[in-house]
């Protein structure tokens, strides 16, 4: 850092004051706007309360002085509480005299004084944005020099802002002669929300050997702008003007007067032929200008006369470009209008197949219609002979079922709940099947997938898990699951094998306990299906086997009308099968 700030108060302009001139002018800048001048009057007189007189003779005053308390840290207006005081001495002491007591009551929190402390965010957004309207405006500036009422510049308009910065200026259109010039005045113009016109702010004429260097760039420069601080960008660094006043030093400032001879000898000066050549060369070049003014304004009074010729020119191009642009929109209208045909004739091609359709389908329901209307007559009939159907089938199903309840009779046992006997061999229910014998247990198990399977074929219901009723060796087959625990045997196929794998016994001897039970399972899943999906019915617990059959013939025979009579002869289809 220390080696930071040497450099910079090392920095120096490379233009020396007279040779500072409009052309070296890049841009120019304002700090610190001020719309209106605040009066800096000192004060003269002290604002506290002890330069006041009557300040110590108050009762306030006197009273607190009279307080001797430590001087404590001050704190914020949110640690304040009230503060309560009580009377330490209730008798007046004989050594000490008595001083009046301060006010027993509690002392209440000092109000708060922050500014804005319990506004809301829309006052404080509203003082924000009136504060931020008086001190921001829209600003331009125009440079004039003298003898010109037209300014050569005219900036760009920066609007809402306190420390505008505008482009870079550029004086190539206007005489070399102005951009040697020194002097200038500079004007800036602003207006804010409150002033319906531009008004003149800065009017500041000056030379531009009067302005003093900041430095290379502004970074570098920590003073403080004093209020509508112009900034000059020079081509060696910022320059600014505390002062509008004229710097009284020659204009050259190699002519300060006469040389001072520190010596005898006559020193040579140029020659007669090196200054008659350096105003040849003069001359040249003040005519090389008059000729450059000459072609520029018989350049201007040729583009002044063919003013009608180039406008025409310029139209016909126009016109020419124009026309251009119509051909191609044309073109793409065009195009678009032949997708657009397109799209219509498919479009149509669909509607008239829609009508085709519709009007074949009016036509084949015309026809339906009609045979409809041809086969009512026919319909009732059938209808009550399909109902005369279903009720003799409906009847000779519970005719079958009955029968079948009194082939495999199934008894309550004496004196138990629940327990029931299938032609006199008793099934307990699955959760202990243990309670009989593997024999009868089997034998009853093998007695069920018997009843299962003729009620399924008589009923007309498809059981998931089919029955092969083989008295004791019974079993029962699932087609569904995936459940392999034997091991397949070389001698089978692969389908003889899976087929083995999903059939489970009915009994319990000499097979495997798992593979039993999921059997029985099955088979009570099957009395549950054929309940729930045929007759409509829930059931409680499927492993009460032999009620849930019951319940089953008891669905099936029921009904108000009696019984048919098994008509005699027997089937004949059977008797027709044996004689062949």
């Amino acid at each position: 850092m220390p080696d930071a700030d040497h450099n910079a108060r090392r920095e120096r302009p490379w233009l020396i004051p007279s040779n500072r001139k409009i052309r070296h002018l890049q841009a120019i800048t304002l700090r610190n706007l001020a719309l209106s001048h605040e009066s800096n009057r000192p004060r003269r007189g002290t604002i506290d309360d002890e330069g006041l007189p009557a300040t110590k003779k108050s009762p306030a005053k006197m009273l607190a002085l009279r307080d001797a308390h430590n001087m404590n840290h001050s704190k914020s207006s949110d640690d304040l509480r009230p503060i309560h005081e009580t009377n330490i001495s209730l008798s007046p002491s004989p050594t000490k005299p008595r001083t009046p007591p301060r006010p027993s009551f509690a002392k209440l929190r000092r109000r708060s004084t922050l500014e804005w402390a319990a506004s809301t965010s829309q006052q404080r957004q509203r003082r924000l944005q009136d504060v931020s309207a008086q001190r921001m405006a829209d600003l331009f500036y125009s440079i004039h020099i003298p003898n010109q009422q037209d300014p050569i510049y005219v900036s760009e308009v920066a609007e809402k802002v306190m420390n505008p910065n505008f482009r870079n200026i550029h004086f190539d259109s206007h005489d070399p002669q102005l951009m040697r010039l020194d002097e200038l005045t500079l004007k800036f113009w602003a207006k804010s929300e409150a002033m319906s016109n531009y008004s003149l702010l800065i009017d500041m004429t000056l030379s531009m050997r009067s302005l003093q260097f900041i430095g290379k760039s502004l970074s570098s420069f920590h003073h403080p702008f004093p209020p509508n601080c112009v900034v000059f960008h020079l081509t060696d660094g910022f320059y600014t003007a505390f002062t509008d006043a004229r710097v009284d030093e020659p204009v050259d400032p190699f002519r300060d007067g006469p040389a001072k001879t520190t010596s005898s000898r006559t020193l040579t000066t140029s020659s007669f032929d090196a200054l008659l050549r350096l105003s040849k060369l003069d001359d040249s070049v003040q005519d090389a200008l008059a000729l450059r003014k000459q072609l520029a304004s018989e350049l201007e009074r040729t583009l002044q006369e063919n003013q009608t010729s180039l406008s025409e020119k310029t139209q016909l191009a126009e016109t020419t470009d124009f026309l251009k642009t119509i051909d191609f929109a044309t073109v793409t209208v065009k195009k678009q209008l032949k997708v657009l045909q397109q799209k219509r004739d498919q479009k149509r091609k669909a509607l008239q197949s829609r009508r085709d359709l519709l009007t074949r389908d009016s036509t084949l329901r015309k026809e339906v219609l009609m045979q409809v209307e041809e086969e009512e007559p026919a319909h009732s009939d059938l209808t009550s002979r399909h109902n005369t159907v279903k009720a003799s089938i409906t009847q000779q199903r519970r005719r079958v079922t009955n029968d079948l309840s009194k082939i495999y009779p199934i008894t309550p046992l004496p004196d138990q709940s629940l327990a029931f006997t299938i032609r006199g061999v008793h099934l307990p229910n699955s959760e202990a099947l243990d309670a009989a014998t593997p024999e009868s247990l089997a034998a009853a198990l093998g007695h069920v997938g018997h009843v299962i399977q003729l009620l399924s074929l008589y009923l007309g219901a498809v059981l998931p898990y089919p029955c092969r009723p083989r008295s004791s060796t019974s079993t029962i087959i699932d087609p569904i699951s995936i459940l392999t625990s034997t091991t397949p045997s070389k001698s089978l196929s692969t389908a003889e094998n899976e087929l083995a794998a999903r059939t489970f016994p009915l009994f319990s001897k000499g097979a495997v306990r798992f593979r039993f039970e999921y059997g029985v399972f099955l088979l009570n899943k099957n009395i549950e299906i054929l309940l729930s999906t045929h007759f409509g019915v829930r059931v409680l617990d499927i492993r009460q086997t032999l009620p849930n059959l019951l319940y089953v013939f008891y669905c099936a025979t029921a009904g108000d009308e009696e019984l048919p009579a098994r008509k005699a002869g027997g089937v004949r289809g059977l008797m027709r099968m044996r004689q062949g």
